[in-house]
């Protein structure tokens, strides 16, 4: 973990590097992409640290841009790489007091590299690589850090936390997205500070929270959270759920469901909005649990409308996209439909695609995977389920039908002169085989043509010709509903 192979670091930010030193200043790669060059993991941005003033970082580059207080300058490269687009440089900075736990009162600048280190969140972080020596810089013991899978403030994590606050919920979330724990001494100044992130604005503490439920381990990071007293000033109503038993179908209490549900979520790769309606769906348990003596068993009528509104509270409160918010609110206000597939209609699971949009509608079924398995039930998806899925397809599906032609019944009386009546219908189903047979037969010219012709017939001629088209239509739906169900193993 000593050296970092020279294939690892991209040419855009060797072209960085080599800009800055031949102006005569120091460069130092920092932070988080060198922690993850170390483990061998792709950056996700990239970060240098300078002795160059940010004046004297814009006069090297072609373009920049520089929008802050605190002397990071973005350095603009051209390339499709949305990693490699924007790289930050920033001057050693030596910061003054942080009297609201969220800024520095004051910037100032150093002309040493330890100055910069010293004022880093982590010692994992706090590890500088000079890509043209390949000389790693590490005065706080970060690498052996690394190989501990250990997360250590650098020197008093009091003071670290009281810097800025939200590095509290930044140590839990690099525990989840690399696996770490974090040590003892570090932990616990963490539980005693929690409250200063209640200083944090609401829109820093919902990027570290999303990053969270983004990482392979969102369930331990909740634990973690909730463990180190984080949680109310993160995300309050989950503890509600805490000891709260449910009825016979579930096997964990309220508070662990919701973080099985979410964590399903994580393990499938699925998409943060699933991730997070898992983690609410349920969230209204706690106030509408009633004993029902008829069942002996908790009963949580209403719980998904309710919960509906305190989803969409928090996320507000977190300063969520409305996007976001709109599509979770739907997810948890519909999870609960109803989806046994020996008595549901298809009109029924049409109506459900219609409450929660065709755009949503799969992720409606993957949160109710997410929520068998985060009740304890070993398969996510039996038979029926299954079964349910294929009506959803056959729901979402275009029918095929005289909707289909370019021409509608209304028109064909309007050209042939015929009156209402079966020698309509006779007409379209027998242009629906023609279409069926040759899709290019579908223009408004050759359909007209066609009807005109099919009215001089006689009526039995006509009907044959009509009867027929429907007969091959039924057939026709009849194979496309089989696929359907074998897609599913549900024939």
């Amino acid at each position: 973990m000593s050296t970092i192979p020279a294939s690892k670091i991209p040419s855009e930010i060797r072209s960085v590097a080599e800009t800055l030193e031949k102006g005569g200043f120091e460069a130092y790669l920092i932070g988080g992409c060198v922690r993850d060059l170390l483990l061998n993991r792709t950056p996700k941005d990239w970060d240098f640290t300078t002795n160059a003033t940010p004046e004297e970082i814009q006069n090297l580059f072609k373009e920049t841009f520089y929008e802050n207080d605190y002397g990071t300058v973005g350095v603009v490269n051209e390339t499709d790489n949305d990693s490699l687009k924007v790289v930050e440089v920033t001057p050693y900075r030596l910061e003054a007091a942080y009297s609201d736990a969220r800024r520095p009162d004051s910037v100032r600048f150093s002309e040493k590299l330890e100055d910069d280190l010293k004022r880093r969140d982590f010692t994992i972080n706090a590890i500088a690589y000079n890509i043209s020596k390949g000389e790693l810089t590490d005065l706080y013991g970060g690498q052996d850090d690394l190989r501990r899978g250990s997360i250590v403030a650098v020197g008093d994590p009091y003071e670290r936390f009281e810097e800025d606050a939200l590095r509290m919920l930044r140590a839990i979330r690099i525990s989840a997205e690399l696996n770490f724990t974090i040590e003892p001494k570090t932990a616990d100044a963490i539980a005693r500070s929690a409250s200063q992130l209640e200083k944090i604005a609401k829109e820093r503490v919902r990027d570290e929270f999303a990053r969270i439920l983004n990482s392979d381990n969102p369930m331990h990071a909740i634990i973690i959270a909730e463990k180190l007293k984080l949680l109310p000033y993160v995300a309050h109503d989950l503890e509600r759920g805490i000891g709260v038993e449910q009825n016979q179908a579930h096997k964990y209490d309220v508070f662990e469901h919701l973080l099985r549900t979410m964590q399903h979520g994580a393990d499938m790769k699925w998409d943060f909005d699933i991730r997070i309606a898992g983690l609410y769906h349920d969230i209204s348990k706690p106030e509408t649990r009633r004993w029902s003596k008829d069942k002996e068993d908790w009963t949580f009528y209403g719980h998904e409308v309710v919960g509906a509104r305190v989803a969409k509270r928090a996320l507000e409160n977190m300063k969520f996209p409305k996007k976001t918010i709109e599509k979770v609110v739907k997810l948890v206000r519909w999870h609960m439909f109803f989806s046994d597939p020996d008595k549901v209609t298809l009109s029924a699971v049409r109506r459900v695609i219609r409450n929660v949009g065709e755009e949503n509608i799969w992720d409606l079924l993957n949160l109710r995977i997410c929520d068998r398995i985060g009740s304890g039930r070993p398969k996510a998806q039996p038979f029926r389920f299954r079964k349910y899925k294929s009506m959803v397809e056959e729901a979402l599906r275009d029918p095929i039908s005289v909707t289909m032609l370019k021409i509608d019944g209304e028109r064909v009386m309007e050209i042939t002169k015929e009156k209402p009546g079966p020698r309509i219908g006779y007409i379209l189903h027998a242009l629906l085989e023609e279409v069926l047979d040759d899709p290019k037969r579908n223009t408004v010219e050759y359909l007209e043509k066609r009807a005109i012709e099919l009215s001089e017939l006689p009526e039995e001629s006509l009907k044959t010709h009509g009867e027929e088209g429907k007969r091959r239509q039924e057939e026709l739906e009849e194979e496309a509903v089989s696929d359907i169900r074998k897609k599913y193993w549900v024939t």
